[in-house]
């Protein structure tokens, strides 16, 4: 595999792309680091040092992992890639319930292009609403649970300021947004994915050293071994999946034959991918928000459960919930995003048919059953797999800086994966061996 980058570098267009592509991630990395006005972020970083500030759940635990860190300290880029993501998944669900962009998506490049301005109109849009919201927790000392004095890392907090903060983090998302878009034109892989890759990996060297130094020996050798039995695991589960042959029928068109072709329709295990952790943990964030909006009354029962139950990640029923939601929203995002009746018709259309298999509505049933029966084990996978920093937190106290379970795994894998795959294909491209031999 070193061979096949050491030639990749050798080739010189795929050597561009990778340079492109390593110097906007690392302009991406600094835009995290550097404080928006008025933000002490040296203060914040002492602080957290000394009372580990983040929990391990929460809407906003999830946000500063989509952004490397830089949501904590209140950087340029402290949003991250989340607002696109966010509104990629919004843009999803309407394309289903809108006749307008349905029609747009059928329509091809063009539609696409449409879609995609919609897309990022509605980033920016998320992004003024998710920078005005965090300004406001931090100027009230919520964002780090009242364990940082708000004066030490904000010292001016007068409108002009805030508004700029503001203003600054949603401009933030748009630089985002672009590079992005940069990387997909003129690099190589995913953009957006390559971003969530890089603030991810980028916790991951502080996280092993805060659980060398906390943990002994034995047990930090212990957890590299399962890391690496679980990287393992992820990286069957990400690569497993069900292939559904069709056979196409020879047909005349003018004086040429086409079609008597075979082929297959790919229909992976993990199907969801990430969104269904995503829209949990979205959705598990209300009970807090609505805590925090009730205020501190000792009096209030509903309060007293929310706190008990729902805003540590140990308790079970917070775990159970979790899982569940996990596995639903696994089957819903499958359902919306997977059309076994259009793909049925489509290659009724085409003249292709699944063999033993009648085209049209039988066809469409039987896509049905197969999605079904590997979205079932699929979701299981992934709501374990969200689970693992949970109970690791319950079992051995080292939840917070456990990197290897959860969404990180999940997209380190799954992205790299990708890439690695693009890298090879410019290889086979130049008649290369590539990466495997």
């Amino acid at each position: 595999m070193l061979g096949a980058f050491i030639r990749a570098f050798r080739t010189p267009d795929l050597r561009n792309k990778l340079l492109f592509t390593l110097f906007i991630l690392t302009i991406f990395r600094l835009g995290a680091v550097i404080p928006a006005p008025g933000i002490n972020s040296a203060a914040i970083r002492e602080q957290l040092e000394a009372v580990q500030a983040q929990d391990s759940t929460g809407v906003f635990t999830l946000l500063n992992l989509f952004s490397g860190g830089a949501l904590f300290q209140l950087a340029v880029f402290a949003l991250g890639i989340m607002p696109y993501i966010t509104a990629s998944i919004i843009i999803n669900l309407l394309t289903v319930v809108v006749p307008r962009l349905e029609a747009l998506k059928k329509e091809g490049q063009s539609g696409q292009g449409k879609i995609t301005q919609y897309t990022r109109y509605l980033t920016l849009l998320l992004a003024v609403l998710q920078s005005s919201s965090i300004v406001a927790m931090a100027r009230t000392g919520q964002l780090f649970q009242g364990q940082i004095p708000v004066s030490s890392y904000m010292p001016n907090q007068d409108p002009l300021t805030l508004v700029t903060i503001v203003v600054t983090m949603t401009a933030g998302t748009g630089i985002i947004m672009w590079f992005g878009e940069l990387i997909t034109e003129r690099g190589v892989g995913n953009g957006m994915s390559l971003l969530i890759f890089t603030t991810v990996i980028a916790g991951f060297p502080s996280a092993m050293t805060t659980m060398f130094q906390e943990q002994e020996a034995w047990v930090f050798g212990l957890i590299c071994v399962a890391g690496l039995v679980l990287i393992t695991g992820v990286v069957f589960i990400e690569q497993a999946q069900r292939r559904i042959p069709v056979q196409y029928a020879k047909r005349m068109v003018g004086r040429r034959m086409y079609g008597g072709s075979s082929t297959y329709i790919p229909l992976k295990v993990n199907q969801a991918g990430i969104i269904p952790v995503i829209f949990a943990s979205s959705l598990l964030y209300l009970p807090q928000l609505a805590v925090g909006l009730m205020g501190q009354d000792a009096d209030n029962p509903v309060a007293d459960f929310i706190n008990s139950y729902f805003i540590t990640g140990t308790s079970p029923l917070y775990m159970a919930t979790f899982f569940v939601l996990i596995v639903g929203f696994a089957f819903f995002y499958v359902a919306i995003t997977f059309n076994p009746a259009e793909v049925a018709d489509n290659m009724k259309k085409y003249g292709g048919f699944i063999p033993g298999i009648r085209p049209g509505r039988p066809t469409a049933e039987y896509l049905d059953f197969v999605l079904t029966r590997l979205t079932t084990p699929g979701s299981l996978y992934l709501g374990l797999i969200a689970l693992l920093p949970m109970i690791a937190l319950g079992a051995s106290g080292a939840g917070q800086n456990f990197p290897f379970g959860g969404t990180s795994i999940l997209i380190m894998v799954g992205v790299g994966l990708d890439t690695v795959k693009q890298i090879e294909s410019h290889l086979q491209q130049r008649n290369y061996e590539g990466f495997l031999r």
